[in-house]
């Protein structure tokens, strides 16, 4: 099993003026390679490889010696990040998806750089780069398994992580436990689980807008280029981390709960990207983050043994869990009243437990067709 394994690091003025300088150069290789593509596409009419671009980099590190500091492999995953980008550029198009072309990138644009075998040396709680320096890392957890990939990340706040991406790491398996639930998310409540649950949505981005409101008011009376406008823009990036940083820790908080209760999870398969084009609920449903805590859910189930099951949406909330019967409602109405057989109780409890009923019977169908192909 793959791991990330991130850590927050302290660096020293010299350290962090060659990442710096590790980034720039990485960032003019990568405006270099996007240029090349798009012209080679102009003369002739096809683009070049990845592969082909790879090879150039002996001749470029001999025109530009500056480039002979950086790590090969770091140039090298830099033009696979292109690679990627053009990849994914391409199969938004076959799709119908808003394309997205790879964009050239400014100081601000590029943050990342990854090292892959060589280059670095992990000791105790610091990691040596060769030609940058000594990182010091705050080890909240141990990194297991075997090290793949580092990868070196400064932050809109111009703060410093560390990624070890790890193969091999040990799963934590739970102890096995015969309880199941389905979980309805919504935006008046984060989520209501068929066992009656109900997790108050903290709305952490509604708790700052008015202090972003006035940070960016001030931003915008700056001059461009300015120190002080610089320093704006850092408190604003500053306040939206914290909004950020406060989501993720409720939202891991939440999914932890679920994990060490249940065996098995259903959970609506929602098409979130469709439910933000609502130009009145855009902010409320991004704000929430399900997105997210759906993920998180998805990874800690795999390391702990557990199940998360994806179940259809439609009509989970207009459908009577006592009779099956549907029964048309505006989201403003919130308290299910069935008129075929009288059962009254929360609208979203009543979505959770037909999650939980589509899931099972979903699970019951898949086991019976498992054992007659068997």
């Amino acid at each position: 099993m793959r791991k990330t394994f991130l850590y927050h690091v302290k660096i020293n003025n010299q350290t962090e003026t060659n990442c710096h300088k590790w980034l720039n150069i990485c960032r003019e290789v990568y405006n270099s390679a996007l240029s090349q593509r798009i012209n080679k596409f102009k003369e002739t009419g096809k683009t070049i490889s990845c592969y082909d671009q790879q090879k150039q980099l002996t001749s470029i590190k001999r025109d530009f010696p500056e480039t002979k500091k950086v790590n090969s492999q770091t140039l090298q995953d830099v033009l696979e990040r292109l690679d990627k980008g053009y990849k994914a550029f391409f199969r938004r198009v076959k799709s119908g998806e808003k394309p997205g072309f790879p964009r050239f990138k400014n100081r601000q644009g590029y943050n990342s750089f990854t090292l892959k075998q060589t280059g670095y040396k992990l000791d105790g709680r610091y990691l040596h780069i060769k030609n940058v320096g000594r990182f010091k890392l705050f080890l909240s957890r141990p990194i297991e398994g075997d090290i793949k990939t580092i990868t070196v990340r400064r932050t809109s706040t111009n703060k410093w992580f560390v990624a070890f991406s790890c193969d091999n790491v040990p799963t934590q398996i739970l102890t096995e436990i015969d309880k199941e639930v389905g979980i309805d998310v919504g935006i008046k409540s984060f989520c209501v689980d068929s066992e009656g649950e109900q997790t108050q949505n903290p709305k952490f981005f509604r708790q700052s807008e008015k202090l972003l409101r006035r940070k960016q008011r001030s931003l915008c009376r700056k001059k461009k280029g300015s120190v002080r406008r610089s320093k704006t823009r850092l408190l604003i990036a500053k306040a939206h981390e914290k909004v950020t940083n406060q989501r993720k820790d409720f939202l891991h908080k939440v999914a932890n709960q679920y994990i060490g209760k249940f065996q098995t999870i259903y959970i609506e398969d929602l098409k979130i990207r469709n439910m933000t084009k609502n130009r009145h609920l855009s902010k409320s449903i991004t704000d929430c983050g399900w997105g997210t805590f759906f993920n998180f859910l998805s990874y800690k189930a795999e390391n702990a043994g557990r199940k998360v099951i994806k179940v259809l949406p439609y009509n989970t909330s207009q459908r009577c869990f006592g009779c099956g019967e549907k029964v048309f409602k505006s989201l403003s109405v919130r308290i299910h009243n069935c008129p075929f057989c009288g059962l009254i109780l929360d609208r979203d409890l009543n979505a959770a437990r037909n999650i939980h009923q589509a899931g099972h019977a979903c699970q019951a169908l898949t086991s019976d067709m498992l054992e007659l192909v068997a």
